[in-house]
């Protein structure tokens, strides 16, 4: 049984290829829990950049949302599970005493990281 995920806005963008072909990718968004301030964003942001295929990651703070441009399906549940080790699980999750306290180091992380 394939995993729900939460997806509240996906669009089909058209991304240039080094070969000047052009490939399909998808934008999507994920809304997630303990999501306080930029310190948080910033520990998002740069983890998620080290994902394969996905790119161009944005945080919402005020709508407590993470954006992304990826290329599979797969793509997005392995980003809704590297938000959910980092502390900030997708809004369909249990939130556990244990994802708020990894959300604490996460966002001290985020604050404490230069760049």
């Amino acid at each position: 049984m394939q995993e729900n995920v939460p997806l509240y806005m996906n669009h089909k963008i058209v991304l240039p290829s080094q070969q000047g072909q052009k490939s399909i990718a998808m934008r999507t968004s994920i809304i997630v829990q303990n999501l306080k301030c930029s310190g948080c964003a910033k520990t998002i942001v740069s983890k998620l950049a080290a994902v394969q295929h996905i790119s161009d990651v944005t945080v919402h703070e005020e709508s407590a949302t993470v954006s992304f441009v990826y290329k599979g399906i797969n793509d997005v549940l392995v980003v809704k599970d590297k938000l959910r080790t980092l502390g900030y699980p997708s809004i369909d999750a249990k939130n556990t005493l244990a994802a708020k306290a990894i959300s604490f180091v996460s966002c001290a992380t985020g604050k404490l990281s230069k760049s």
